[in-house]
Parts: C-alpha cells; structure tokens; sequence
C-alpha cells in the first residue's frame, strides 16, 4: 500500500489508473481470489495427517497459536483450540499403547498479552487428560524457531525416541523445518485445516487469511535464506 500512495503521489498522469489497480488488489484480497491458492501453497502436503505410530518413548510438542481477550480473561485463539485438542486425543492414544508420553507446551508472549501461550493453555490441556507430571511448559519462545530450539534445549541431542508436533497445516512446514534444523524428524500432525472461500464482496477473512498465508509463506522464504547464511 506505500508502494500504491508513492505512486500516486509521483505519478500524477496516472493517478487514475493506479487507483482502479489499489480498488482492484484491494477487492481481490478481501474477496478471497488471492487467499485461495496462497493457503493452497502453504497447506500443500499437510491438509491430512495419520496418527502417527507411538515408541516406548514419546514426546508431543504443541505449538503456540496465539491468545485473545475473551469474557472470562485471556484464552487460546480458536485454532490453538484445536491444537490442544489434538495433542489431548495424542497423548490418550499415547498412554494406551502403554508407552512413557510426555506433552511440551511451546510459546512465549509474542502479543504482549501478559501470559505466555504455554501458561495459558496449560490448564486446557490438563482438562484433556494429560497428566501433570507428563506436562512441560516452555513458555520463553517468540517464534516458530526458537519454538524448536528451546524444545530441543529439553529434550537434548536429536535421538531415536518419537517426537511429534501438533500445529495447523499453514503452520506444520516451517514447523518441521525447524526443528530439522536441529537435527530432529519429527512425525507431523495436523490439528486443523483453514478454509478459504472467494466471494463477490470482501470480507475480512479473505483479508486476514490472505496475511496469514503470505506470513507463512514469506516465513518460509526467510528460512531457506538463513539456513543458505548459515544464521540458522
């Protein structure tokens, strides 16, 4: 959109025509014609998980999803809902098997919402039935990778124990891209798929889910270069 006013403010002879393209994006965005394959893209692979297999040593990592303001306080955003669902159904299924399951609650603040993520849906998960002693909050990460990095400083050197990780399907690629780059593989669950929808008026998913999209997007990117510059 700077780009846009800048042109518009230089460019005065086509002052016209730059502002049919803006109303033009900004239609295409909220009417969700650009959100579509954008989440397509960063869904691509992971719109279905199996439940993956269990070892005598299992630890489930729950990804941060941010919180909002709610009538009873601070509470999980809805799609962190369905990742706290998800690792309660994992870690029940876990236990079953007879297996030593742990559950890692990973995320910080990154809204500034006084209460780390992992605090927040603490109380959630353990309504789930995972049992407190098998409960881990790792509440000091901002970002998807030092999610990884602080869950690896947990769990130590990469072994041969099962390491799964709960998060949304726009989410799960650079989630495993990030722990990969600590040496881990691990077995992937999708928690929740986002839908889109293109319609003739705009709305304010098609706006927002277009950001989401191009966040991750955009986040994969930033990865690929770090690694290439060895900051990662």
């Amino acid at each position: 959109m700077l780009l846009f006013f800048a042109l518009f403010a230089l460019w005065r002879r086509r002052r016209i025509q730059i502002a049919i393209v803006v109303v033009a994006l900004v239609w295409a965005i909220g009417a969700g014609w650009f959100a579509t394959p954008l989440l397509d893209l960063a869904q691509h692979g992971y719109r279905h998980t199996d439940v993956p297999s269990f070892a005598p040593q299992t630890t489930i990592v729950l990804m941060g999803g941010g919180t909002r303001r709610g009538e009873s306080g601070l509470v999980p955003q809805f799609n962190a809902v369905r990742r706290i669902a998800a690792v309660g159904m994992l870690y029940r299924e876990c236990r079953d098997t007879g297996a030593a399951c742990k559950v890692i609650l990973s995320g910080g603040d990154p809204q500034h919402h006084g209460q780390a993520e992992a605090d927040n849906y603490a109380p959630y998960v353990l309504a789930q039935g995972v049992a407190s002693v098998d409960l881990v909050r790792e509440n000091q990460s901002l970002n998807t990778y030092q999610n990884a990095r602080n869950v690896a400083g947990i769990l130590g050197p990469a072994h041969d124990n099962r390491l799964i990780v709960v998060t949304s399907a726009y989410h799960m690629r650079r989630a495993l891209r990030a722990f990969e780059a600590f040496g881990y593989a691990p077995a992937p669950y999708v928690s929740d798929v986002r839908p889109n929808r293109a319609t003739f008026f705009p709305h304010i998913r098609g706006f927002t889910n277009s950001e989401l999209a191009m966040h991750e997007l955009v986040g994969l990117a930033r990865f690929d270069v770090y690694r290439w510059l060895r900051l990662y």
